[in-house]
């Protein structure tokens, strides 16, 4: 079969691969572009809010927090976060214990609404944590979530 968009696709992922090859793009730079290294590397939750800029966040019930009461295996949690306040920009997600407590650090771009689903890893019990950057300030919510296996860290 003979398909041009399939040809087209193709040339196009060989010319980008070949510009990493040769280091004309630098994937890391390219894939990652926003990494806030400081506060992935963060080993506490103060640490890792104040680097990632959530820091002095104040307790909001606008903000939808949905984890299980428990984990039957810390290395698949799934996690659920709604924010309903006005104006959000971006959403991160802590766990309190674990040796690197940010997860994940969203930003919603044009509009979009500020909802974020996916599965985490926790090394043991410990407190999930949001927070939620708006244009007028920082807000926060959390809930503990019991750990029974596994885990990320042991």
């Amino acid at each position: 079969m003979n398909n041009p968009l399939r040809r087209s696709f193709l040339k196009g992922a060989g010319a980008l691969a070949a510009a990493f090859s040769v280091g004309f793009l630098d994937p890391i730079a390219v894939f990652a572009a926003t990494w806030n290294k400081t506060a992935f590397s963060a080993k506490t939750v103060l640490d890792a809010m104040l680097a990632s800029g959530y820091d002095n966040a104040e307790e909001s019930p606008d903000i939808a927090l949905k984890v299980p009461d428990i984990a039957e295996d810390g290395a698949i949690v799934p996690v659920e976060v709604t924010s309903r306040i006005p104006d959000t920009v971006s959403m991160a997600i802590f766990v309190e214990k674990n040796p690197n407590p940010l997860v994940a650090d969203v930003a919603f771009l044009n509009g979009a609404e500020p909802y974020i689903a996916t599965h985490i890893k926790m090394a043991k019990t410990s407190v999930v944590k949001v927070a939620v950057r708006t244009g007028g300030g920082t807000y926060t919510t959390g809930k503990e979530v019991k750990v029974t296996l596994g885990g990320c860290g042991g």
